[in-house]
């Protein structure tokens, strides 16, 4: 099982994303340890591959299978949402930079379907702000 985080700005127009070495920029994430649950899981990752802390949304924001590597089994994957002003600082882990990306940017990934499902996400959150 692994788990992510969409984090999006409170103006609703970028998304933190972390350059993965082979899966280009992807949401910050990783697998589920053994005695974790998602949630817990999906903070610690969060603060580990961006350097944010910050609470997650009480709902998640979508469910996914899919195979991290050619060689992986399929893994269920988790994905919560979080809110964090744009100004907030981002650190991580050496060798895979964390940044803003623009929701209207393109960007390389080994998951260029999420670019759409995570727009989506934050959408149906700005109208929920509303």
């Amino acid at each position: 099982m692994a788990a992510e985080v969409w984090v999006v700005d409170p103006g609703f127009g970028h998304v933190v994303l972390v350059r993965h070495h082979t899966r280009g920029w992807v949401p910050p994430g990783g697998t589920v340890e053994a005695g974790e649950v998602p949630r817990v899981a999906a903070k610690r990752e969060l603060a580990e591959e961006a350097g944010v802390v910050a609470e997650l949304l009480p709902v998640p924001a979508a469910v996914s299978v899919r195979s991290f590597r050619a060689d992986y089994a399929p893994t269920l994957s988790l994905s919560y949402g979080a809110i964090v002003p744009l100004d907030t600082p981002l650190g991580g882990e050496t060798g895979q930079p964390a940044r803003w990306h623009d929701l209207d940017e393109v960007w390389d990934s080994m998951f260029p379907q999420d670019r759409d499902r995570i727009r989506a996400y934050v959408r149906w959150l700005a109208e929920q702000a509303v």
